[in-house]
């Protein structure tokens, strides 16, 4: 048994990241996940910067360079929520956040493995927080009609092909469960967990 699923199974925080292309559903799974599993949900999109929401408003995709501060903030925000969970000793630690986590070099930086230091530590940094990837993967055809079906959202429908030849998929990553986004909700939720369980013991 690696240390990571020890840490867990003594009540150590967990991140959980519900990742995949725009449309695929990983806010409604990560909200769900997350009350299956009794701790907090966030939306990544929320902690986007103003300059970044108006980039992606016009039609503009991100360069990376918009998005390692965000990225380096939700990692800062899961330690912080993780943090003041491990201090309260509460049975449900951990937070799930819901990115796009598009590329390896992404989700490295959600992982805590690196860092540009654009976000200042506001806290001593969990070096053992477990961090989990639930991938929504699905076709091109069902990520549009999902798309283009969404009202007030501020990505459009033509920035999916950008987003899919940004994605470096994460199937045989360390920690990463794969979901087909076909199914409902619930049997979202299942699998996740099912394939949680294979990594830690809830």
């Amino acid at each position: 048994m690696d240390s990571g699923t020890e840490s867990i199974k003594q009540g150590h925080p967990m991140f959980i990241i519900a990742m995949g292309a725009s449309g695929c559903g990983k806010s409604t799974l990560g909200q769900a996940l997350a009350n299956s599993l009794g701790i907090q949900f966030l939306d990544g999109d929320d902690l986007h910067p103003k300059a970044n929401i108006e980039k992606m408003a016009l039609g503009h995709p991100l360069t990376d360079e918009d998005r390692y501060p965000w990225l380096e903030l939700i990692r800062a925000k899961a330690e912080q929520v993780c943090a003041d969970k491990d201090s309260s000793k509460s049975a449900g630690c951990g937070v799930v956040i819901a990115c796009s986590a598009l590329k390896k070099a992404y989700r490295d930086i959600l992982r805590g493995k690196t860092t540009t230091c654009h976000v200042p530590q506001q806290i001593a940094p969990l070096d053992t927080l477990p961090t989990y990837f639930v991938y929504l993967k699905g076709s091109r055809d069902t990520l549009l009609r999902r798309m283009e079906d969404r009202k007030g959202h501020f990505m459009k429908s033509n920035m999916l092909d950008s987003q899919l030849q940004t994605l470096e998929s994460p199937e045989g990553e360390e920690g990463v469960v794969v979901i087909n986004i076909e199914g409902s909700t619930t049997e979202q939720v299942r699998s996740a967990r099912e394939g949680l369980s294979s990594l830690v013991e809830f």
